[in-house]
């Protein structure tokens, strides 16, 4: 009698969301054979607690098979950071170093780390990025694993993590956008801050965007430093640009752009503006390109410097200096040379997008009169009754990035878009931490999320002194994370993975000399690392 081969499935994997199942034609006894060690290598873990919130299954400390698989560790602080942007990789880099027993192992959704200073800073200034090198040998360390390419809240949950951690903190960010909530914000040619920036810096999910550049007109609602980059990379030279990480699919598109002038609008007045005086600095001096502020805007304000804090003060100088001193020499023929130019609306507040004829695109913008109540950093813009009219077709939301909640087990404030935590402990949840935006809002620059993020780290130290975090049990880790990814089909890339793709990046970019040419696909991505 002649047995049928039939095959057996073993475990799929999953490569950014394609799942790829393997059958096997081995002869029936080997199958058996295979089909047992399976069984025998995966048992422990079906005799174990299963997640309320997924049903899923995750090792507990004291059951049969995991306490004398781990009993080696059972004093080992094993702590898992979602995220690994500045928030995340800072509060790795202080916990590693004032532990020198700790295992952090930090979680990420893309194949590739580093979050905002990969896809947030302006391709122009590399400077800022070398804080990557910093990063990098924290990822190096023998007590440091990346895990990217998962999604924690889909891939594995938070309480699953809390099972196989003695400590979890969620460093994730802010990947959300605040909307406008105005008529026809919604039309052709109105983009958002984050989704503009992420198209030029190679974001995965943000490039597809393809945004119309034909309009000779574009507004920025927003006066920070992210309105500052956008108004920068749409009017910087090309030649500029080339030199830069930039990705090639956005330096095409801006290859053949048509915007000449850049409107940022504040609704309060020149005292509130958010950038910082390097990113003014670096408008002012852009090379081709003129500002044309309105000296009105600026009087009186030289009466009230000496009032003012070191920074607002310097930054204040600048804005005055720029708009009523009279030019040198030089610079009127400068200025007659340049065939572009930007400049700052204040006390004015979006209404509504105008649409065009066909309904169907953006062709201006209704903004509305204020004026301040108040006065400094706590002033509120208020409206007079007032409105005017911009002719424009490119209009831009840079009004600010809001967190997510990423589980309901997990405390948030919807209003706030932040966890509800005291020092970086989140409240109720002991064990549970957060640093960076999720912490305390989208402000800030690199320094405030190191800050930030080293307090929430120094948080968690003292509690696994004090007691309050207990080690006593011994937990799994990442050994068990991954067997449950593994299960679940979820292909993770790990440091070295990541340098695979780090080494592809910068050898494509020599070839058209820039520092890197991103890769856009996550499918690419993990095809590269598989290899």
């Amino acid at each position: 009698m002649v047995t049928e081969r039939r095959p057996v499935k073993v475990p799929a994997r999953r490569r950014g969301g394609v799942w790829a199942g393997r059958s096997s034609h081995h002869s029936p006894r080997l199958q058996c054979g295979l089909a047992f060690g399976m069984a025998a290598r995966w048992s422990w873990m079906w005799r174990l607690p299963r997640c309320p919130l997924l049903g899923r299954i995750l090792p507990r400390t004291g059951r049969l098979g995991v306490e004398r698989r781990l009993s080696s560790k059972s004093q080992t602080p094993q702590i898992c950071i979602v995220g690994s942007g500045p928030a995340g990789f800072y509060t790795a880099q202080h916990l590693l170093k004032h532990h020198t027993q700790a295992v952090v192992d930090i979680y990420e959704k893309l194949p590739v780390p580093f979050g905002l200073v990969r896809f947030g800073v302006a391709p122009d200034h590399p400077e800022v990025k070398n804080v990557i090198n910093t990063f990098t040998q924290t990822a190096k360390s023998e007590r440091c694993n990346f895990l990217g390419n998962v999604t924690v809240g889909r891939d594995v949950t938070v309480e699953e993590l809390q099972e196989a951690y003695h400590a979890v903190v969620l460093s994730y960010g802010a990947e959300d956008t605040r909307e406008l909530g105005i008529p026809g914000e919604q039309l052709e040619g109105v983009y958002s801050a984050r989704d503009f920036v992420g198209w030029y810096n190679g974001l995965p999910d943000n490039r597809h965007l393809s945004p119309d550049l034909s309009s000779e007109t574009a507004v920025i609602l927003g006066q920070g430093n992210v309105a500052l980059d956008i108004a920068r990379m749409l009017l910087s030279p090309l030649e500029l640009l080339k030199k830069t990480d930039i990705t090639q699919l956005a330096l095409e598109a801006l290859s053949q752009s048509r915007v000449k002038k850049v409107w940022l609008i504040g609704r309060r007045g020149p005292l509130q503006v958010a950038f910082t005086i390097k990113e003014l600095r670096e408008m002012i001096n852009l090379p081709e390109t003129r500002t044309i502020n309105d000296p009105s805007d600026f009087q009186g304000l030289g009466d009230i410097l000496k009032d003012l804090p070191r920074p607002r003060k310097r930054l204040t100088e600048l804005l005055v200096k720029s708009a009523l001193e009279t030019p040198g020499d030089k610079e009127p023929a400068r200025r007659a040379q340049c065939s572009r130019e930007w400049g700052l609306r204040f006390f004015r507040g979006p209404v509504a997008v105008l649409p065009s004829e066909d309904g169907k695109r953006a062709a201006g913008i209704r903004l509305s009169v204020t004026r301040l109540e108040g006065s400094g950093e706590s002033a509120k813009a208020v409206p007079t009754g007032e409105t005017e009219d911009v002719s424009c077709g490119l209009i831009f939301s840079s009004i600010g990035y809001r967190s997510v909640p990423i589980s309901p087990g997990v405390p948030f404030l919807p209003k706030q878009g932040v966890i509800p935590n005291n020092l970086g402990r989140v409240h109720g949840e002991p064990g549970l931490y957060c640093s960076g935006w999720v912490k305390r809002g989208p402000t800030g620059v690199i320094t405030t999320t190191m800050t930030d993020s080293f307090d929430t780290a120094q948080a968690l130290l003292e509690d696994m002194k004090s007691g309050a975090l207990k080690l006593s049990d011994s937990r799994a880790g990442a050994s068990a994370v991954r067997e449950l990814l593994h299960l679940r089909g979820v292909q993770t890339v790990s440091f070295s993975d990541w340098e695979k793709i780090d080494s592809m990046e910068t050898a494509q970019g020599e070839k058209v000399g820039k520092p890197r040419e991103k890769i856009l696909d996550t499918e690419e991505m993990l095809r590269l690392v598989s290899r």
